[in-house]
């Protein structure tokens, strides 16, 4: 689209594909690095958007590293946080009914994708979290009122968090809308202006 990105991720291996995929960019319009966020060094308000999808829940210190990237961006930027847990995403629900169908929503949803995946005939291997330093646990639930005064604290100027239902399947599951009509939303997305 024109613009310059700077684009970073833990992975090794990630960041090789991205290079692939993109190397008409390479390096004029894209910079890939391979590096934790927390180790990440730019010079202040050097970006007017950062962005993360599926990142926070990952990070051993969220909060810090917030801190860190919110330094970053320029006046006037965006950050984007997206697909992380909703406040919603380990409490019970309010009804037992409510709780069932969750359980069963989320229980459902890899069978589902599994049955399409063999159904057309796709091999998709089965992602063994325990392997990594996967931090998304009841343990290390996102503080989003932490979020929100990290953002306060960093002089932003709007933030605001959206919850969310996500469709977990790549074919439509069954329990879907009695999953959205019972349940409170399982994802939270943070658009913040500073």
């Amino acid at each position: 689209m024109g613009y310059n990105v700077t684009a970073t991720d833990i992975s090794p291996e990630m960041c090789i594909i991205l290079k692939k995929k993109y190397s008409a960019y390479l390096p004029t319009k894209l910079t890939v690095i391979n590096s934790p966020i927390e180790d990440l060094s730019f010079s202040k308000g050097k970006f007017d958007l950062i962005t993360f999808y599926s990142v926070l829940h990952h990070l051993p210190d969220y909060l810090a590293a917030l801190e860190v990237l919110s330094n970053f961006l320029k006046k006037g930027g965006i950050m984007y946080i997206d697909h992380e847990a909703s406040p919603f995403y380990w409490k019970k629900e309010f009804s037992s009914l409510a709780s069932f169908v969750k359980d069963l929503y989320f229980h459902s949803s890899p069978i589902i994708n599994s049955l399409y995946f063999g159904l057309i005939g796709l091999k998709v291997p089965v992602i063994d979290y325990t392997l990594s330093d996967y931090w998304h646990k009841k343990e290390h639930a996102l503080n989003h009122q932490a979020i929100a005064q990290v953002f306060k604290a960093e002089g932003f100027e709007f933030y605001k968090r959206t919850d969310y239902y996500q469709h977990a399947t790549w074919i439509p599951n069954p329990l879907y809308l009695l999953y959205r009509l019972l349940c409170s939303p399982e994802m939270s997305f943070w658009a913040a202006k500073k």
